[in-house]
């Protein structure tokens, strides 16, 4: 009787006691059972390795108040809830619905799952949709990744975390910060939604809607994202990236920006390699309306070509531009069917039909090499190699046409500006003089074995014809208007680009509005399941002054 009162009936069961509800709650083992209603009205009280189960769920504790009316659990001390083999989950303190299936668990909870561990203060667990979820600060540690977030949501069965706010996902790759991201805990795939950073040692990634494959450091990025190495960003409206590879492919409205060589390239596809370690491989290839911009000095020189390639490191790097090749600046303009142009050596090769205008002359030749100086960064010289024609438009004449040819052209520059021209070997000229009062006073034309031309502001200042001379000078009325041409003579002046808007040949300005109305396509269009994201990884007008034209001096050297 005292061991009555003192225990209130403590027992040592030997079988399970056998719920109300044939499907509810059982308690299979305890130490010790309480039936004190005064204390815990509505309770069964176990103490001393407490085992209870429930549709497949396995409970363990120090204590438990078994609520049978409720179906309802409360667990104290060294909880753990097993779930087969998908969860353990352990805390200080856990209750349990058998009639919801609905879990809390507090204290130092932890939550592992064959490919994470989930440690945080509280969790909720509903069994009956298969979702466990946090609302305070929590830990994920996988093989691979280590996430934090201030809540998350996990899906057992698809294996997928929801996190909404404040995440951190830390790998010894990548870091990756964002206020949405799903993750997904065997495949180690990442989808972040809002203003998202991703960063490792090589760059820094800004998106706001992506895909991250942390295993094999692959990713896809949507809605204008951008990658940032020390000294160059690329920009697209989708980026696939291959961080084992230091590769990056970008497409539509692509702009790359390289702050130590002053480039900006644009374009609606590229491709970029980095340079690692030492290596050679750092390269970039841009098509689709593919344009390069380069400061120099005070101007910016504007290169366009279907397809643009940029290899090598900064102090030996290579700029290929080919197919329909144009450049641009307010001094000078061109075009030619490739163009290859090297840091190091300050050597710009215009190659197939180059031609270059100059205020309002223009060269042409069979190849046409541009050399500039690598202390001062101005144009030194140029070349023009086999078929050199020189032709500058009579500024009083109304059709004109001063001109030079030889097979070889040697120009020299000052400040960017040609001030000298030597032509070599089987020259020949046309030249129309004028007196002070702009009266013309004679065409001078003739065959020499070279030519020196001084040049000031872009106009002829003096004419020089050198050995094997044969020249006469002709009054305008006695020089017919059918010789008045050379042999060759071509004026592309329609040609000439005069602006950065018709830079770019009819076919690429279409392309523009080709992407525009994709894209507001694709806006219209029902938002698609971020899995598509796991696509192949592979993966101002300016005007041109005109000079005002200078009177040339005419001599000949035996």
């Amino acid at each position: 009787m005292i061991f009555s009162i003192l225990f209130g009936n403590a027992q040592t069961p030997t079988q399970p006691i056998a719920p109300t509800n044939p499907n509810g709650i059982k308690i299979l083992h305890s130490d010790f059972i309480d039936k004190n209603q005064n204390e815990i009205p509505g309770a069964i009280v176990f103490t001393g390795n407490v085992q209870v189960e429930h549709n497949g769920v396995r409970i363990n504790c120090n204590k438990a108040y078994h609520y049978t009316d409720e179906d309802y659990v409360k667990a104290f001390g060294n909880v753990s809830l097993n779930q087969g083999d998908t969860i353990v989950m352990n805390s200080r303190y856990a209750e349990y619905n058998g009639k919801t299936q609905f879990a809390f668990a507090t204290g130092n909870v932890n939550l592992r799952s064959p490919d994470s561990n989930l440690t945080t203060d509280t969790i909720y667990f509903d069994r009956s949709i298969q979702q466990a979820y946090y609302k305070s600060w929590g830990t994920i540690v996988n093989k691979e990744n280590t996430l934090k977030s201030k809540s998350g949501r996990y899906f057992l069965n698809s294996k997928k975390y929801v996190f909404k706010t404040a995440v951190t996902v830390v790998n010894p790759q990548v870091t990756i910060k964002t206020n949405n991201l799903d993750f997904y805990d065997n495949s180690g795939h990442a989808y972040v939604y809002g203003p998202s950073t991703i960063t490792s040692k090589e760059n820094v990634i800004h998106t706001s809607k992506g895909f991250y494959d942390t295993k094999n450091d692959v990713g896809r990025l949507l809605d204008k994202s951008d990658i940032v190495y020390n000294n160059r960003k690329v920009e697209g409206d989708i980026i696939n990236y291959d961080r084992k590879r230091n590769f990056a492919k970008a497409t539509n409205n692509v702009k790359i920006t390289d702050t130590i060589n002053n480039l900006i390239a644009t374009g609606h596809y590229a491709e970029v390699f980095r340079n690692v370690g030492g290596t050679k491989k750092d390269s970039m290839f841009i098509t689709k309306k593919a344009l390069v911009k380069t400061l120099v000095e005070k101007d910016t020189m504007y290169l366009h070509g279907k397809k643009i390639l940029v290899t090598g490191p900064q102090e030996d790097r290579t700029i290929r531009a080919f197919n329909n090749v144009r450049f641009f600046k307010t001094d000078m303009s061109g075009k030619c069917d490739s163009i290859h142009s090297n840091y190091k050596t300050q050597l710009t090769k215009l190659i197939g039909r180059p031609v270059i205008w100059n205020s309002d002359n223009q060269m042409t030749g069979d190849e046409i090499h541009l050399i500039g100086n690598n202390k001062t960064e101005k144009l030194d010289s140029l070349k023009i190699l086999n078929n050199a024609f020189l032709i500058q438009k009579d500024t009083l004449g109304e059709d004109n046409y001063n001109q030079v040819k030889g097979q070889f052209l040697y120009g020299k520059f000052r400040d960017n500006k040609l001030y000298e021209v030597d032509l070599i070997k089987n020259t020949e000229k046309i030249y129309f003089m004028y007196n002070d009062a702009d009266e013309m006073v004679g065409i001078d034309k003739g065959v020499s074995s070279s030519i020196n031309m001084q040049l000031e502001n872009n106009q002829i200042l003096e004419l020089t014809s050198f050995k094997q001379i044969l020249s006469d000078t002709y009054p305008d009325k006695d020089f017919p208007k059918n010789a008045r041409r050379l042999r060759g003579f071509v004026w592309r002046i329609d040609e000439k680009i005069t602006s950065l808007e018709n830079i770019f040949p009819e076919e690429e300005k279409a392309i523009d509005e080709k992407i525009k109305a994709e894209t507001q396509k694709k806006e219209k269009e029902e938002k698609k399941p971020m899995d598509v994201m796991k696509e192949t990884t592979e993966y101002g007008k300016k005007e041109v002054k005109k000079e005002p034209s200078k009177k040339a001096k005419v001599k000949s050297k035996k």
